[in-house]
């Protein structure tokens, strides 16, 4: 690549960088997972578009398995220990039994129904099982849903890839009829346990040098945490693991530890996430050629995501939940949203990359099913969760919060807004009773600053900057966001109602 090609590379990747952002919003208004946009984009710009050249198979892999990487550290970053928590048993039930189920379902689909050749089948139900975190959190931020549901999706998402991954490989190798099915399996939970391990012990020791060592600039903190991730990627990959799980269970570690500007690092981390789903996606669709799909691809394609959407995930979700029973709502609901997006595609390039027998066709049933299914369940989750009743009332904004640390103090300071629908209009500041070390600093009301008494009156579109430990944040918020919604008696109130008899 010489100057005048990167001068293009440059003009042509940021007009659709530019335009991808902006999808972004469209996607989120209509419910519509944003990789699909990127998908028709990348496809747009292909052969039978703009006639940009893409069919190195061998780098979409290479390319496609770095970006995943890059989608699970923010995951793993971003998700709150107390979320993932209460939901990790069937977390990773789902993400190995769960599996083990739907490639099972899929491939006898996929010789019986579709007429594949065992391989190819085989194949089939291991691309199409695992969920995809990126198209799954894309759907579920337009719909309030309880811990449990959320943590169980995510645990899935961010686990699921390892095991799949390996069996692809072994498949796509020739490798898997050399050993009895146990053995498979135990190689897979081999990979998926010593690649939790590495992910956990590098994530633990990252933390603990992140908070000894004081670097010159905060913008180097960010840096530092995701190069901590991809250096448990490498070094599980090394010793054979799966990379995949050790780079979401060291994020998952760094983003639960008390680390300096970790608010930073996690702003960091979603917008280097956005940019490789971006351009993820825009490559899948590059690599496609339509020319090559006929309308029997298509209708395997729709007959394989009916198995999958229909058959496959409930039955891997049944069979799941043995080890943490949920109410069968809750169920019908994980089953639904169970969405695929661009690790199945992306897991089609091993085979290809390969050269296996098939490998092509494989290719084009798999983006046709992705593209048609996520676009049939995407929007429709909403309405699922309300019709089962599984999604949370919408609180009213009463009360407008944000946050920025105070690393030097461990510390960090809430900026409040009071609404205009809220209870706080006429408490006074001592009235608050914020936890022990917790204050009200500044009350900007209009053009004035005032620096608050105890007995200064709160009014709406005042404006209150807090200080607050950061060990008390969340006693602070779950306080304030009392009194915004039953005024000054909020808390006696509350205890009123948990009393027996009332």
């Amino acid at each position: 690549m010489d100057v005048h090609h990167l001068d293009s590379f440059l003009l042509v990747g940021s007009i659709v960088t530019l335009l991808a952002i902006l999808a972004v919003r469209i996607s989120s208004s209509a419910g519509l997972p944003s990789l699909l946009i990127y998908l028709l984009m990348g496809v747009a710009l292909g052969e039978s578009g703009l006639g940009i050249q893409f069919e190195d198979a061998s780098a979409a892999h290479a390319l496609g398995f770095a970006a995943l990487a890059v989608i699970l550290a923010e995951g793993g970053l971003t998700t709150g220990w107390r979320d993932l928590r209460g939901s990790l048993r069937i977390g990773i039930s789902l993400a190995t039994v769960g599996i083990a189920v739907s490639v099972t379902v899929m491939a006898l689909a996929g010789h019986y129904l579709l007429g594949l050749s065992w391989p190819v089948a085989v194949l089939l139900g291991a691309v199409c099982s695992p969920t995809d975190a990126a198209a799954v959190f894309s759907v579920l931020r337009v719909v309030p849903l309880p811990r449990r549901l959320t943590g169980a999706l995510e645990a899935e998402s961010g686990l699921n890839d390892a095991p799949t991954v390996v069996l692809v490989t072994l498949v796509s190798t020739g490798t898997v009829g050399d050993h009895h099915p146990l053995v498979v399996g135990l190689i897979i939970l081999g990979e998926l346990v010593g690649g939790g391990l590495v992910g956990f012990l590098v994530g633990r020791g990252g933390a603990l040098l992140m908070r000894k060592v004081a670097l010159p600039t905060a913008g180097l903190y960010p840096l530092s945490v995701l190069t901590l991730a991809f250096l448990a990627y490498g070094a599980a990959a090394y010793v054979h693991a799966s990379g995949f799980a050790a780079i979401y269970v060291a994020a998952l570690v760094l983003g639960n530890s008390e680390l300096p500007h970790r608010g930073a690092t996690r702003s960091f981390a979603e917008g280097v996430a956005w940019l490789a789903q971006i351009g993820l996606f825009v490559m899948l669709g590059l690599l496609l050629s339509p020319s090559r799909i006929t309308l029997n691809e298509v209708l395997m394609g729709l007959v394989a995501g009916l198995v999958l959407t229909l058959v496959a995930r409930p039955l891997s979700v049944a069979v799941s939940s043995i080890v943490q029973p949920m109410h069968p709502r809750d169920l019908a609901f994980l089953s639904w949203a169970g969405l695929r997006g661009a690790v199945p595609v992306v897991l089609t390039t091993i085979p290809l990359a390969l050269g296996v027998g098939g490998s092509e066709r494989l290719f084009d049933l798999v983006f046709v099913l992705v593209v048609v299914y996520t676009a049939l369940t995407g929007p429709t989750l909403p309405l699922v969760a309300r019709t089962l009743r599984v999604a949370l009332p919408e609180q009213p904004r009463d009360l407008e919060l944000e946050a920025a640390p105070l690393e030097r103090l461990a510390a960090d300071l809430l900026q409040v807004t009071i609404a205009d629908t809220s209870r706080m209009h006429g408490v006074e500041v001592a009235e608050l009773r914020l936890p022990t070390g917790a204050s009200v600093s500044l009350v900007i009301r209009g053009e004035q600053m005032l620096v608050p008494e105890p007995r200064t009156v709160l009014r709406h579109g005042d404006h209150l900057l807090l200080v607050t430990p950061r060990a008390q944040r969340e006693a602070v918020e779950r306080r304030l966001r009392q009194v915004s919604r039953g005024g000054r008696l909020a808390k006696w109130l509350h205890e009123e109602r948990r009393r027996p008899g009332r």
